[in-house]
C-alpha cells in the first residue's frame, strides 16, 4: 500500500487537475455559445443561396463561372482538412485525420501514389500530422481561427477556386466536423469543386418568375463564387463550433473522472491512516507488555 505522503501528493495533484479541467469546461462552454449562434445564423442563408443558385443555373447558358462546374478526369486532388489549433477535445481531430487517411489510401490511392494529391490544412493539428508524414502541402492556414471572419476564409476559397480554374486540381474535397449539438459532431466529406449537380427532389420545384437586372449570366458569375466562399466559411464555422462542443464534453468527462479518482484516493488514504494508527497502538501495547515483563 502507498505511504500516506504519496497518497496526499496524489490527492493534491488530482485536485489541481480537476480545477483546470473544470475551468476549461466553462471557457469552452462560453466560446461554444458564440460559435453556435454564428453557425445557426449562417445555415439558412447558405441553404437559400444554394437553392437560388440551382434555380438560376438550371435555365442559364454558358457563363464565366461555368469553369467551376467543369467535370474532368480526376488526376490531381486537393483535400482541405479543417481541424483545430489545440488539443484536449476528445476525438475531434483524430476523426478528421482518420477520414483523410481513408480517402488518401482508398478513393485517392492512385493519385497519392503518383504524387498528385495535396493537403491544405486549416488548423494546426492536421497540419502537423501530415507534415510529419511528408505529404505535399498546398498551404497551412492556422491563423484563421485567431480572427474567424468571412473575409479571411474568402481569401482561402479564392485561392482554391483560382487553382481549380487553372487546372492545378481536378477535384477538391473538404473534410470537417459538422456541428449538431454540444455532444455530437458529425464528420463530413463535401465535394467543393467541381460544383456538384443539383439533386433532384421528389416534389416539383416552384420556380420564381425572376426579373433579372443585370442579366442572368452576370448574376450567376457573381453568385457562384460567393456561394463557394460561403460553403467553405460554413465548413470552418461548423468545425469551430464542433471543436468547442467536443472540448466542453471532454473536459466535463475529465472533471467527473477526477472526482471518481479523488474518492478512491481518499478511501485509500483513510485506510492507510487507519493502518498506521493501528500499528502505533500495537507498538505502544507491545512496549508496555515488555516493560511489565
Amino acid at each position: 500500500m502507498a505511504s500516506l505522503k504519496e497518497v496526499r501528493i496524489r490527492i493534491a495533484s488530482i485536485k489541481s487537475t480537476q480545477q483546470i479541467t473544470s475551468a476549461m469546461k466553462m471557457v469552452a462552454a462560453s466560446k461554444l455559445r458564440r460559435a453556435q449562434n454564428a453557425i445557426v445564423g449562417l445555415r439558412p442563408y447558405a441553404t437559400k443561396l444554394q437553392a437560388m443558385m440551382g434555380d438560376l443555373s438550371a435555365s442559364a447558358g454558358e457563363t464565366a463561372s461555368a469553369i467551376y462546374a467543369e467535370e474532368r478526369k480526376v488526376e490531381k486532388v486537393l483535400l482541405v482538412l479543417v481541424s483545430s489549433n489545440r488539443g484536449l477535445c476528445g476525438g475531434f481531430n483524430a476523426n478528421v485525420i482518420k477520414k483523410a487517411n481513408e480517402l488518401v489510401h482508398g478513393q485517392y490511392a492512385e493519385q497519392h501514389a503518383q504524387g498528385k494529391l495535396e493537403i491544405m490544412a486549416i488548423g494546426k493539428k492536421a497540419a502537423e500530422y501530415f507534415a510529419r508524414r511528408k505529404f505535399i502541402s498546398a498551404g497551412i492556414y492556422n491563423e484563421i481561427f485567431d480572427n474567424l471572419k468571412f473575409e479571411n476564409v474568402a481569401v482561402v476559397a479564392e485561392k482554391i477556386m483560382k487553382d481549380f480554374a487553372n487546372k492545378k486540381y481536378d477535384r477538391v474535397d473538404i473534410v470537417y466536423n459538422r456541428f449538431k449539438n454540444a455532444a455530437v459532431q458529425q464528420l463530413q466529406v463535401e465535394q467543393f469543386l467541381p460544383l456538384a449537380p443539383q439533386q433532384a427532389t421528389k416534389q416539383p420545384l416552384m420556380r420564381a418568375d425572376y426579373i433579372f437586372e443585370p442579366s442572368q449570366e452576370e448574376i450567376l458569375d457573381d453568385l457562384i463564387p460567393r456561394s463557394l466562399k460561403i460553403q467553405l466559411y460554413k465548413a470552418v464555422l461548423d468545425s469551430y463550433a464542433s471543436e468547442h462542443g467536443a472540448r466542453m464534453t471532454a473536459m466535463h468527462k475529465a472533471t467527473d473522472n477526477a472526482g471518481d479518482i479523488l474518492r478512491d484516493l481518499k478511501l485509500m488514504y483513510n485506510k492507510a491512516r487507519q493502518a498506521a494508527i493501528t500499528n502505533e497502538i500495537l507498538e505502544i501495547v507491545s512496549g508496555a507488555e515488555a516493560l511489565k515483563g
